[in-house]
């Protein structure tokens, strides 16, 4: 993400400077990650269930489809997945209009 905001900071500023607050560049930034996030859970969630048969043998007290762990790493991973963006989420939204549009 905080490469993706590097790139994207000319059209940051951009944004800023036609009126865009701070909260929007938040979450747009936020948006983007999770939007990212959740595509990522929901083809790790179709593959575990899909290979749930082979780790059967190796879970013990647990179901393989147990939906309570499901759920719990699902939700793990977007808290990180939301604090690994929130420095870059910030950087951006502090962008000076002028300065990224300089950059051009």
């Amino acid at each position: 993400m905080s490469y993706s905001v590097s790139q994207r900071t000319p059209e940051i500023g951009i944004r800023m400077a036609l009126g865009a607050r701070r909260g929007d560049v938040l979450l747009l930034v936020l948006g983007q990650t999770l939007t990212m996030t959740a595509g990522g859970i929901a083809i790790g969630l179709a593959a575990s269930l899909a290979l749930a048969h082979l780790m059967a043998s190796l879970v013990y007290g647990v179901s393989p489809v147990d939906p309570l762990t499901f759920a719990a790493v699902a939700g793990l991973l977007v808290l990180v997945a939301a604090a690994a963006a929130i420095i870059p989420a910030r950087r951006a939204a502090r962008v000076d209009p002028m300065v990224a549009l300089r950059s051009e």
